[in-house]
């Protein structure tokens, strides 16, 4: 049996701090968008990946696959948004089993309304304490990441926006 190697001090108040940030960082996101906006963090997400596509329109799975959820969580979360106008579930006419999420005129403005306070907050606690050369080392660490999970990493392109 391998033997396990165990985490250092150092790597233990890196790890740490990670979650704590993760943990931290998803449920502030989540609060602002809620109170200034009405969107769940979830809402958000996926009004982003309908934004980052030029028909702004995925299949159920593309949309599952980019924000790594499941079936029954996504089914559920576009059922939802749906209900409030801000996404549209079509039926995909060349696979009966399949569907797509369009984003729908409500959706696009609920966006827009959002992103510039959602940046904002961003820009605030990531960016503004890093100088450029620490931000693609950061860059650099979690792309790092991203292949060792066999996640390809997202490009963007030169104006900020996913290619």
């Amino acid at each position: 049996m391998d033997e396990v190697k165990w985490l250092s001090n150092d790597e233990q108040v890196a790890w740490r701090a990670w979650l704590a940030v993760n943990a931290q960082l998803t449920s502030r996101m989540n609060r602002d968008l809620q109170s200034k906006n009405g969107l769940s963090l979830a809402d958000y997400d996926v009004l982003v990946n309908l934004t980052d596509v030029p028909d702004r329109s995925l299949r159920m799975y593309e949309l599952g696959d980019k924000l790594q959820w499941e079936k029954s969580r996504l089914s559920r979360q576009v059922m939802r948004m749906a209900a409030r106008g801000l996404v549209e579930r079509r039926e995909c006419l060349d696979d009966r089993r399949g569907a797509f999420v369009d984003l729908t005129p409500a959706g696009l403005e609920a966006i827009e309304a959002a992103a510039p306070e959602h940046v904002k907050l961003i820009r605030h606690v990531m960016f503004d304490a890093f100088t450029a050369e620490e931000v693609a080392a950061l860059t650099k660490l979690y792309q790092g990441v991203l292949e060792r999970l066999e996640v390809k990493p997202p490009s963007v392109a030169a104006d900020g926006s996913a290619a």
